[in-house]
């Protein structure tokens, strides 16, 4: 098997390391098999593959997508990048908790976050090109999104870019960003299956 597949503090949630075959030349690895990872009973199907690219100190999210959720298989392609998941499955244990990963481009990992979480990453280093498959396809109209410095989820952000040596930890947000509502524990989200139960989404109500 070209990778190695860890569980996490979650269920549902995986890091995943592929093996990297390098010489002086450079490197070779295989970054996604479909019969290594149905072999590991991650079976789920990839639609889309989505780049992007960051300064340092960019945060990107909390976000998901409500009536069409997407599960992601997340890397950094440049760079490193403190990737969260917060469980919003309403009947899980976990229910509102978080768990992060450093994705670095030099160890090459990967996250698989599936359906029924938000999703949202910190770049550590100076630059960043982060790439991520998708188990359904970007509706524009399901966006939503988490307040990134909740409380209530409590990620420590700040504590984890400066023992990565960030100088300055204030997190650069989008407009949109900046104004996501905060987490409800009393709000319904998604069931434990990843299928949305929390009817129509209004941001910043209720």
């Amino acid at each position: 098997m070209a990778f190695e597949f860890k569980t996490c503090g979650i269920e549902g949630l995986w890091e995943i390391q592929p093996k990297v075959f390098g010489d002086a030349r450079g490197y070779f690895m295989e970054a996604y098999s479909e019969k290594d990872f149905f072999q590991a009973g991650l079976t789920m199907r990839f639609v889309q593959d989505n780049q992007s690219a960051s300064k340092g100190g960019v945060l990107r999210g909390l976000h998901w997508q409500t009536k069409h959720p997407q599960g992601k298989l997340v890397r950094a392609l440049q760079g490193k990048v403190y990737d969260v998941a917060v469980d919003l499955r309403n009947d899980s244990p976990t229910f509102g908790k978080y768990h992060g990963i450093i994705l670095d481009s030099e160890k090459q990992n990967m996250f698989y976050i599936p359906e029924g979480f938000a999703h949202g990453f910190y770049v550590l280093s100076d630059f960043a090109v982060f790439t991520y498959k998708c188990t359904d396809f970007y509706h524009p109209e399901d966006d939503a999104g988490l307040m990134w410095n909740d409380p209530k989820i409590g990620i420590d952000w700040n504590g984890i870019a400066a023992a990565a040596g960030v100088k300055d930890v204030s997190p650069l947000l989008s407009e949109k960003d900046s104004h996501h509502p905060a987490f409800d524990a009393n709000r319904n989200y998604f069931n434990t299956k990843g299928v949305w139960i929390g009817g129509d989404w209004e941001e910043g109500k209720k």
